[in-house]
Formats: C-alpha cells, sequence, structure tokens
C-alpha cells in the first residue's frame, strides 16, 4: 500500500524528543489496537445490522472493513511522518493552520467518545445485564454511567498487560459464538442459506450501505492508537504493520462472527434482541451458561465505555488548558489528580444522550463525528505532501485517501436527518465553548498544538485537543 517506503535517507533521530516512556512495543501495540476495536460494538449491533440487511451481515462488515483500512493508510502515514503525541487534531493544526478546524477535530473527537460512551451503557443495561438482573434499561444506564464516572474520578491505571488480558476475554467470547455456530451446522440445525440473503423490503446496496454505518462503528477504535506514538518503540517501524494486522484480524473474526448468527438464528430474531450473540448461545443449547456469555459480554462493553469515557475526560481536560474550553473543565481532584470537572461535564452530556436516544442512534451518531476526523485527517496526509521531513517513513498510495474521502462522503449520505441533528447540536455546543473561552480569555495557556512540554502532573503538552493520552490515565 505504499508508493515508497523510505521517503527521504534519515538525517536525524527517528523518534522526536518526548517526556513520555517509549515502552509500547509492535506486538502490545497490536494487541492495544486489536483490544480497542474488537468487542462492544459488535457484542450490541450485529442485530441492528440484520435488522437492517438481513442475513448477509458479513457483507457490510467487508464493506467497512475496506473503508477503514483506507483510513488507515492515513493514519499510518500521518503518525510515521509525525511520531507525536496528538493524533488527528495535530494533523489538522499542520494541515490547516487554523485554531478553528483543529478545536474543531479535536472536539468531533471528544464527542464521539461521550456518545459512544451513552450508547455501549444502553447496551450493557440490555439483554446482557437481564440475564442477572431484570431492571428498566434507562435507569440502568444512568447508574452504570455515574459508576464509570466514579471510577474514572479515583484515577483507573490500567496497564497493557491488563488491557491484554479485556482482549482476551473480548475475543474469547466472539470465538465461541463462531465455534457454536459451528456446532449448530454440524448437528443439522443451521441455515447456511441465510447468510447470502438480503433484507427484501429494501434494494441490496442501499441495504447494505445502512448496515455499514452501523458496522463501521465496530472498527471504530483504532483511530485513539494515533495519540500513543510518542509512546511506541520505534513508531515509525512498527505502527503500519500493528494497525493494519489488527485491523485485518478484527475483520476475518467480524465476519465470521456474523457468519455463525446468520446460520444459527434468523435476522428477525436478532434484530428483536439487545444481546443479539446471547441468542447463539440459547439456540446453541450446549451447556453454555447462558450467565457466562453475559458476563464476558458485559465486562467487554462495560471496558469500552470506561475507556471511551476517560480518554473523553482526559482530552475535556488538555483542551480546557490548552485554551480551547472554558478553564473551569481543566480543575482536578488535588487528592487523586484526576480532571473531576471534566469527568462531571463527560458524564452529564452521556447521561443526557442515553435518556433520549438508541443503542443504534447513538452509533449512527458516533460514526458521523469521526467521520468529520476522518476527512480531515484524509484530507490532511494530501496536503501535508508539501511537508518533505529528514526521516523515513511510510507513505500510502495517492489514491487511498482520495478513495478514503470517498467514503467518508458516502457514509454521510446515508446518516438520517435526526443523526445529523443530533451531532450538529453537540458540535454547536462545542463551538459555544469554544467562543465563550476565546472571550472571556479563560482557558489557561493557550499553547499552541504540538508545542510540547509536560505539566505537573505528568501529563503530556502535545497538542490542544492532543493531551489525550488513554494508555497515560487509565
Amino acid at each position: 500500500m505504499t508508493d515508497d517506503v523510505a521517503t527521504r535517507p534519515e538525517t536525524g533521530n527517528a523518534e522526536t524528543s518526548t517526556p513520555l516512556k517509549r515502552a509500547i512495543t509492535g506486538r502490545l501495540l497490536f494487541l492495544f489496537i486489536l483490544g480497542d476495536v474488537l468487542g462492544a460494538g459488535i457484542y450490541a449491533l450485529v442485530g441492528e445490522m440484520a435488522g437492517k440487511v438481513g442475513g448477509a451481515i458479513w457483507v457490510p462488515l467487508l464493506a467497512a472493513l475496506v473503508m477503514a483500512l483506507l483510513t488507515a493508510g492515513s493514519y499510518s502515514e500521518l503518525v510515521t511522518k509525525y511520531p507525536q503525541a496528538g493524533g488527528a487534531a495535530v494533523f489538522a493544526a499542520r494541515a490547516y493552520r487554523s485554531s478553528p478546524v483543529s478545536f474543531l477535530v479535536g472536539f468531533c473527537m471528544l464527542a464521539a467518545g461521550v456518545t459512544s460512551a451513552a450508547g455501549l451503557s444502553l447496551a450493557f443495561a440490555g439483554d446482557y445485564l437481564k440475564a442477572f438482573w431484570d431492571v428498566p434499561t434507562t435507569p440502568a444506564a444512568l447508574v452504570f454511567l455515574v459508576a464509570v464516572a466514579l471510577l474514572n474520578a479515583r484515577g483507573i491505571r490500567e496497564s497493557l498487560g491488563a488491557n491484554v488480558v479485556m482482549t482476551v476475554i473480548e475475543v474469547s467470547g466472539l470465538v465461541l459464538v463462531v465455534v457454536l455456530a459451528g456446532l449448530v451446522l454440524g448437528r443439522g440445525d443451521g441455515e447456511p442459506h441465510r447468510v447470502v440473503e438480503f433484507d427484501e423490503s429494501a434494494t441490496p446496496a442501499f441495504a447494505v450501505l445502512a448496515a455499514a454505518v452501523l458496522a463501521y462503528y465496530s472498527f471504530m477504535g483504532f483511530e485513539t492508537s494515533a495519540n500513543m506514538a510518542e509512546e511506541m518503540r520505534d513508531a515509525r517501524r512498527v505502527y503500519p504493520k500493528a494497525l493494519f494486522g489488527a485491523l485485518l484480524t478484527a475483520g476475518v473474526v467480524y465476519m465470521l462472527v456474523g457468519l455463525g448468527v446468520s446460520i444459527v438464528a434468523p435476522p428477525e430474531q436478532l434484530a428483536s434482541s439487545s444481546g443479539p450473540l446471547l441468542e447463539v448461545v440459547s439456540i446453541a443449547d450446549v451447556g453454555v451458561p447462558e450467565r457466562l456469555f453475559s458476563l464476558i459480554a458485559l465486562i467487554a462493553v462495560a471496558n469500552g465505555a470506561l475507556l471511551t469515557m476517560i480518554m473523553a475526560s482526559r482530552l475535556t481536560f488538555g483542551m480546557a488548558r490548552d485554551g480551547l474550553l472554558p478553564s473551569m473543565l481543566a480543575r482536578v481532584l488535588p487528592g487523586r489528580r484526576t480532571p473531576w470537572a471534566a469527568i462531571v461535564a463527560t458524564t452529564a452530556i452521556a447521561m443526557i444522550l442515553a435518556a433520549t436516544g438508541s443503542v443504534a442512534e447513538l452509533a449512527e451518531t458516533v460514526v458521523l463525528l469521526l467521520l468529520f476526523v476522518f476527512l480531515s485527517t484524509n484530507v490532511a496526509v494530501l496536503v501535508l505532501r508539501r511537508d518533505v521531513v529528514d526521516a523515513d517513513h511510510f507513505r500510502v498510495w495517492t489514491i487511498v485517501p482520495v478513495l478514503a474521502v470517498g467514503t467518508c462522503i458516502l457514509l454521510m449520505t446515508q446518516q438520517s436527518a435526526a443523526t445529523w441533528l443530533r451531532a450538529g447540536v453537540l458540535i454547536a455546543v462545542g463551538l459555544v465553548l469554544f467562543v465563550l473561552a476565546r472571550v472571556t480569555g479563560s482557558g489557561g495557556r493557550g499553547r499552541a498544538p504540538g508545542s510540547g512540554g509536560t505539566d505537573a502532573d505528568g501529563t503530556s503538552d502535545s497538542g490542544s485537543a492532543t493531551a489525550s493520552q488513554p494508555t497515560q490515565d487509565r
């Protein structure tokens, strides 16, 4: 996927100087990205996909994988070209030289994280939780978000080793679904013809596109790995391999799951369940306790919600500290040194979203918000081709970001008016806060993206919207 891997001979240190410890190897990075991508989305949304496309669930998953790989090409070039923390907001700042644009990119990532956590809270409180306690979904989701906030405020520090454990648990649940589907098929109870059947009420192409929006959500998470560039060992060499390897691995697992659930259960049964993979366990009836699988699913969904809220609160804190949001959002607990104001604000917004939307609606909103981020990144990689660096780096074929821009626009056209309205309200709130911070001069020190430095609390000043270091504060 490269025009030339080495654009210029390396004339200096291939890695930027950083106060962060370079502890992430290529293998750990692969597992981190895989753990970020796998899990919550597929556990919650495979039923919604079935409701849109019918039995051919694997088709939108394959389409979403290809789209994700295109944008991953742009991330690979920019991360290896500028191996510093910050990701999309730093790329936007370099390419467009505009604080408002950089802010919008960073805020869209922030809003996507909060919205994603809201949707995952509803998935947590659905059929998987009801295997243990039959409680109303929305109140349980709100209680779950409060619990996540309390854990966040206490100062959660998840090591990469813990992330590996969580990844193993998430993957084990998905592998179990594939194995159970194989057992059902082997005893002659499955319906393999369903894997090529589309919903008769819609044109197949449009049904695939509609389901691909949700499938795309299942691949989200890879973009957060760009925030870890300063903690990688030899980022320019290991990042592309880890990123593409993790996405391809997740894609294979997802398509096997899509084929398996379609063989075992009819689309209408999957679509009516908020715990669709649990239907496979129930139909297989081979002695696997439903509560055990529900527990695996709850761990996957809860872990995803916790990590996204940690990311969102740290991103809010960093943007407030750097002058892009009101400074009150940068307040921290004296003892715990956690950003309590940012945690309260992001949790409150997540609770409002959880109370007013469904899992599918919120997932579509996340995709729309991240499409703005991906659109910016895919254009930035072309704009920044004029910026030549004195180091080897990955270079993607020019056609790849061009095609990626096209896929972003295509997926945007599939979003409903309600989704655009929800995303628009969130962005409008961000713009109001941005203007308020600028007018009142309350936004802290106002460093420019990529200015570098480290605060007393140990977080990196790698950029305005870029202070988010998800693995630093877990």
